[in-house]
């Protein structure tokens, strides 16, 4: 079944600059929320922390380091239900068309509901016949992988996608290494530049030889939905040609596997067997079903179920906690905010724990390109700011890179702090150490220091003739700089599956009330499309001077920049 089989749009509903609330709203702002003081909030209010830290399954929420008030969260709250958020998250999750420039359902919530009769909730019967067929059959498969590595038949899983066939997978696989299986190695491959696929296929470069991988022991897994993406299938052929180099050609279906709704160019490919997904799934969405096959082999069948159990959770808690204490909710609302009002254009995220190194990366993703569109749903241009730049790095690294400016930079940068309780390591000093640091960056970039007080400090590491008080405006920290901070208890798989699952509903919570559409990705044709026109450029035969690159028809830059990097012969 199809998106076609989906229930109708559901109406439409106002944009957040077109109702009374959003009036109201700006007015706090210019009358409260511009010159909040976090510092004069803590201290009129000695209970601020409690007003304003909420939890959710898996995941506390403290908000109280945001510049916003109870009133101004309560002025959103107004915002939200005259957008008609309730009806709109009531719809989608009912399988109405979310997605209506591509006229599609949109459903990802669906490949983590309890199997239809189960008791699971409304949801959890929309296409669930075919949801959990491909899911046991995946899950039973990932079972064989790990059952052949401890055979000692296998030893390296390579995926072989680019996006959201590749974010998801490697972020999750990369967080949960405290239950992966211990004989297994895996790798993640996306970008055309085959440096990036050399090393596992012992290319040599740069005057040095790689061994690679084995490809007796290795299993690919090509995750393309229409198998033809260009990047994924570039790098695919590349691996089956190494493959069939060094193994028999009839052994190939044993070593690759498909992650594609294409069987037939699959098959021709010599893939036989192959895990599909549906159009009511985005590729950004897509890790807890079929793509999500790197994570099942890591995890294992119960760790998997317990990373679709985790987002479960906060399903159920998106779809049914009034919205004053619903945290992606209210997270949204907080995004809008800052966004809109404080005018912030970009979020820091700090993840304190170094197996969620590709998390940031993966929300850029999951947030910019969902929420990164001018237009609205009937196409009118925007008046107003939408999604900020998302970029991050884990704590403690990123202290030493650039948390000077967050702190003392000219532009004004939340930060997401991300803490997890229990270490998967038995350090305890390290993770004392790394706790620490978490909570002393969010607690400085609330307080700052002022001049006097940095003025009153000795600096054995200054300058001797330096003045004292010029010396002091260069150590001052404004201070009064927002940040939010998430708190799990350890880092496994259900507790991951509730995080992720918990950004997911905050990004389209501040898109419906923005009224985008949080599901298509027009944006990325454009470049594709143009990449295209100009591949036969510089495959062509080299010209007089010995280089290829026709030029012609090409704007001046293009043409100068195509004739520069064209090869010679």
């Amino acid at each position: 079944m199809n998106s076609a089989g989906a229930a109708a749009a559901a109406p439409s509903w106002p944009r957040c600059d077109r109702t009374r609330a959003w009036v109201a709203l700006q007015g706090h702002y210019e009358a409260h929320g511009r010159d909040l003081d976090l510092r004069e909030a803590f201290a009129r209010d000695p209970r601020r922390f409690e007003t304003l830290s909420f939890a959710a399954p898996e995941v506390f929420v403290d908000l109280s380091k945001q510049r916003i008030d109870l009133a101004g969260l309560r002025f959103a709250l107004d915002l939200a239900r005259e957008c008609g958020l309730e009806a709109r998250r009531d719809a989608m999750l009912g399988g109405a068309v979310a997605n209506p420039t591509e006229g599609r359902a949109v459903l990802h919530t669906a490949l983590r509901a309890p199997s239809a009769g189960s008791g699971g909730g409304s949801d959890s019967g929309l296409f669930s016949r075919e949801v959990h067929g491909v899911l046991d059959a995946m899950l039973a498969f990932a079972e064989q992988v790990r059952a052949r590595a401890a055979a000692g038949e296998l030893t390296d899983i390579v995926n072989i996608g680019i996006g959201g066939s590749d974010l998801g997978p490697a972020m999750a696989v990369g967080a949960l290494q405290a239950d992966q299986h211990p004989l297994l190695r895996f790798h993640f491959v996306s970008n055309v530049d085959g440096h990036d696929i050399a090393p596992l296929l012992g290319t040599a470069g740069q005057g040095r030889a790689q061994a690679g991988l084995d490809p007796r022991k290795s299993l690919f897994v090509i995750a393309s939905k229409t198998f033809t993406t260009q990047e994924t299938m570039t790098n695919a052929a590349l691996a089956r040609a190494w493959f069939v180099q060094r193994a028999p050609e009839a052994d190939l279906g044993a070593h690759f596997v498909g992650v594609t709704t294409n069987l037939q160019a699959a098959a021709a490919f010599g893939i036989t067997r192959t895990f599909g997904f549906w159009d009511w799934v985005g590729g950004r969405y897509s890790l807890w079903g079929a793509v999500g096959l790197p994570i099942a082999i890591a995890v294992g069948e119960a760790g998997f179920r317990a990373f679709l159990a985790g987002a479960r959770a906060l399903d159920e808690h998106f779809a049914h906690e009034p919205l004053e204490r619903n945290v992606p909710v209210l997270l949204g609302l907080v995004d809008v905010w800052n966004r809109n009002f404080h005018g912030f254009t970009s979020r820091c995220v700090a993840p304190y724990h170094q197996w969620l190194a590709r998390l940031p990366a993966y929300l850029q993703q999951l947030e910019m390109e969902s929420n990164g569109k001018g237009v609205d749903l009937a196409g009118e241009p925007l008046p107003f700011a939408t999604s900020p730049v998302v970029w991050g790095e884990p704590g403690t690294n990123g202290q030493h890179a650039f948390f000077q400016m967050l702190h003392q930079g000219t532009d004004v940068v939340p930060v997401e702090f991300i803490a997890v309780r229990e270490a998967a390591h038995g350090y305890a000093d390290s993770h004392a150490k790394l706790l620490a640091n978490c909570l002393a960056q969010s607690q400085a970039l609330m307080l700052g220091k002022s001049e006097a007080e940095a003025a009153a400090e000795a600096v054995p590491t200054a300058a001797k003739d330096f003045e004292r008080a010029r010396l002091a405006r260069h150590r001052r920290f404004p201070g009064n700089r927002p940040c939010t901070t998430l708190v799990l208890e350890r880092l496994t798989p259900r507790t991951l599956g509730a995080l992720v699952a918990l950004y997911e509903h905050r990004v389209w919570t501040a898109g419906a009330l923005w009224n985008i559409n949080s599901f298509d990705q027009w944006g990325v044709e454009l470049g594709k499309a143009l990449a295209n026109r100009l591949l036969p450029r510089l495959e062509s035969p080299a010209d007089a001077a010995g280089s290829s690159g026709d030029a012609g028809g090409l704007d001046g830059s293009t043409a100068g920049l195509l004739k520069r990097l064209a090869p010679k012969t």
